[in-house]
């Protein structure tokens, strides 16, 4: 069977991560939702996203076609359910359609005709920005479920001191030595080639994918992921870098989302909780307004490639685009438009030319060419966000 994931209709509020890729591709728990569908299926998959994304993440359709909504995360129930799927059948939850089997182009598809199976079993959607960290724990304790089942883990350490070690997993390559772990309070999961630096204090849920590294002496609470080839240092609570990403030097990172490509200067710390202690509101790109999340702790949303220097400050509920570079003492606005230059004192336009420069040397450093795809993506980002620089 061709499986094809479609965006649905969460794109929008899951800005500005999907600026720069589909759904599919935004990572939560250990591995990207299109991995954990992968991982299901045994199968792999292609994207229905934004036409400007259509030539880095192109659709493959064949005359049989199953069509599954990025925003669910699989679990054994959906999956069999999905498998099953008969020609001209969806399944739904609620209103929301997660998956149809077709024959039929995209394009002519009418779920009106089809016959509705209702799913009202348990399952995690990835509706808005702050779910990603919100429902991270959840999503770890599933991932690591699936990817420990009937396997071993590499030997811990004993210079480690360790709180329930069956609740620990390394994969092969992984080094850690002379930290504490405890997973207590959820699972611990250390990828492949990735490495904990002496005096890390970790507590679970937490995910150290392929290739990254924990520096010394770091404080991590759960529910944290750190994305393949990432650095993460000094304190983090409950936050998700989705890879490729820098968080090296001490200072406070929570309730929090970083994007690819990004790095944080050292000694940059967010705040995640309101001085009146009010639920916090986050820019939302479709109303081009404030929103409220329900939350009463939220941090930073940092789209790709985006950058701050040394000692930033970013408010509760801070937004910052693509392609951002900021410094300065004080505090930026609470929403930094994609391709900003500058900080509390002011922003100008960063020019395409100058952080596509800047892109392909940070890319080059972990040995990815920034090649015509991912230029002609980011010029349109460029071009889409225009509006909202308004210096």
């Amino acid at each position: 069977m061709n499986y094809i994931l479609f965006d649905g209709t969460v794109r929008t509020a899951l800005l500005p991560f999907t600026f720069t890729k589909p759904v599919a591709d935004i990572r939560v728990g250990i591995f990207t939702i299109r991995e954990k569908w992968e991982n299901y299926l045994k199968s792999t998959t292609t994207s229905i996203t934004e036409e400007y994304l259509s030539e880095k993440y192109p659709m493959v359709e064949l005359e049989e076609n199953v069509l599954i909504n990025a925003s669910f995360l699989p679990n054994e129930t959906l999956v069999t359910m999905v498998t099953e799927l008969s020609e001209n059948q969806a399944i739904f939850f609620g209103e929301e359609v997660i998956a149809f089997y077709t024959k039929e182009s995209q394009e002519e598809v009418d779920l009106a005709t089809y016959e509705a199976i209702e799913f009202d079993g348990d399952v995690l959607r990835i509706e808005n920005s702050w779910d990603i960290f919100s429902k991270n724990a959840a999503a770890i304790q599933e991932d690591f479920d699936f990817i420990t089942e009937d396997r071993k883990s590499q030997p811990i350490s004993k210079t480690n001191t360790v709180i329930n070690p069956e609740n620990i997993f390394l994969e092969e390559g992984a080094v850690v030595e002379c930290s504490i772990l405890n997973a207590s309070s959820g699972p611990i999961y250390i990828g492949a080639n990735a490495e904990v630096m002496e005096g890390a204090m970790i507590r679970g849920a937490f995910a150290l994918c392929e290739g990254a590294i924990v520096k010394m002496g770091a404080k991590i609470y759960g529910a944290t992921t750190v994305g393949p080839h990432s650095r993460i240092g000094g304190e983090v609570n409950n936050s998700v870098l989705l890879g490729y990403a820098n968080k090296g030097h001490d200072g406070y990172l929570g309730n929090s989302v970083i994007g690819e490509w990004c790095n944080l200067g050292a000694d940059t710390n967010n705040s995640n909780l309101k001085n009146n202690y009010d639920h916090v509101r986050l820019w939302n790109y479709e109303t081009e307004d404030f929103s409220k999340t329900g939350l009463q702790f939220c941090g930073l949303m940092m789209g790709d490639h985006s950058k701050c220097g040394i000692n930033t400050m970013f408010n509760t509920g801070t937004v910052v685009g693509v392609s951002t570079n900021i410094y300065g003492a004080g505090f930026p606005r609470n929403f930094v438009p994609s391709y900003s230059w500058g900080g509390a004192s002011g922003f100008t336009e960063y020019l395409p030319n100058k952080a596509f420069e800047t892109a392909r040397l940070v890319m080059s450093r972990r040995g990815i060419e920034f090649d015509e795809k991912e230029e002609a993506i980011l010029t349109h980002v460029f071009e889409e966000t225009k509006k909202w620089r308004n210096y």
